[in-house]
C-alpha cells in the first residue's frame, strides 16, 4: 500500500501540491488526471523524492519514506519512468538492463545508486537482463547502442529497466508523450502486461482520456493542487466538473 498524507509543496507563495491524502492499493492501476499546471507531476516528484515535501508524508507499507532522497526511495520499492527516458545511450540495450538487474540485486548491490561502480558482467545478471528484454520484445535489439534506438523503442526500454529493478510501485508520467499512433501501443501493452501482477501498484499520469479509460481502476482528478474527485472511472469521468472544468472534454463527448 502506497499512501500520502497531507502532502504539500509550497514554492514560495505558491502551493502547487495542497493537502493531497491519498492512498493506492496493490493490484490497482489508478490514472491522475487534470489539466496542465494542475500538479499532477509535481505530486509525482514529492511521491518520488525528486523535491521534497513542505508538508506531510509518503508510506509505503505503513514506513515513512518522508525524508529519504529519491534513490532510497527507489531501494524501498518505488519505480519512476520520466516524461524524457532516463537512459545510458552509450551503451548496449542489453547493457542499460544488466545494470538494472545488477543495482535490484541485495548486498551491497543497492538497487537506485551509482550504476557505473556496480558494473559487473556475472552470467545470472545477463540471463535475467534478456529475460526482461524478452519479456519487452527487444531482445533482437540486444545489441544495439541505446543513442541509436529510435524514440519509440528507448521508451520500451525505459519500461523495461523499471521491470528489471522489480519494484512494488511502478509511476508512468505520460508515458507515450512523443510517440507516435504506431509506437504507443507497444507501451500501452507492456502497462497492461505488468497490470496482470497483483503484487504490484501502478499509477499512471496521462492526459488521453481513451487511454485511461481503459487502463485504470480508478481516476483521482487533482487542480490547482487539491484532490478533487476520487473514484470508479466512468462516475468520475461523467461528473460535469471533470468533463468542462478539469478534462476539457464536453459532455456530449463522453459515453454513457
Amino acid at each position: 500500500m502506497l499512501e500520502t498524507r497531507n502532502l504539500t509543496v509550497r514554492f514560495g507563495g505558491h502551493v502547487a501540491v495542497d493537502h493531497v491524502s491519498c492512498a493506492f492499493a496493490a493490484g490497482t492501476l489508478t490514472a491522475i488526471v487534470g489539466p496542465n499546471g494542475a500538479g499532477k507531476t509535481t505530486y509525482f516528484n514529492l511521491i518520488s523524492g525528486q523535491i521534497a515535501a513542505t508538508e506531510g508524508d509518503v508510506l509505503l507499507n505503513e514506513q515513512s519514506l518522508g525524508g529519504m532522497p529519491a534513490s532510497s526511495r527507489t531501494r524501498a520499492g518505488l519505480g519512476r519512468a520520466f516524461q524524457l527516458t532516463n537512459l545510458f545511450p552509450n551503451l548496449s540495450v542489453l547493457e542499460n538492463v544488466r545494470l538494472a538487474v545488477q543495482a535490484a540485486r541485495g548486498g551491497k548491490h543497492l538497487r537506485g545508486l551509482n550504476l557505473w561502480s556496480i558494473w559487473s558482467d556475472h552470467k545470472a545478471l545477463s540471463m535475467r537482463a534478456m529475460e526482461v528484454l524478452e519479456a519487452v520484445a527487444m531482445s533482437e535489439q540486444q545489441d544495439k547502442l541505446v543513442a541509436n534506438l529510435p524514440h519509440g523503442d528507448q521508451r520500451k526500454l525505459e519500461v523495461a529497466l523499471l521491470m528489471a529493478l522489480d519494484p512494488l510501485v511502478f509511476m508512468f508520467d505520460e508515458p507515450t508523450a512523443g510517440m507516435s499512433a504506431d509506437e504507443a501501443p507497444v507501451i500501452l501493452d507492456l502497462i497492461r502486461q505488468l497490470k496482470r501482477d497483483k503484487s504490484k501498484t501502478i499509477l499512471l499520469v496521462e492526459h488521453k482520456m481513451d487511454v485511461v479509460r481503459e487502463l485504470a481502476d480508478r481516476i483521482i482528478v487533482l487542480h490547482n493542487g487539491q484532490l478533487v474527485a476520487d473514484g470508479e472511472p466512468n462516475t468520475v469521468i461523467a461528473l460535469p466538473v471533470v468533463q468542462e472544468a478539469y478534462l476539457g472534454i464536453a459532455p456530449k463527448e463522453v459515453a454513457p
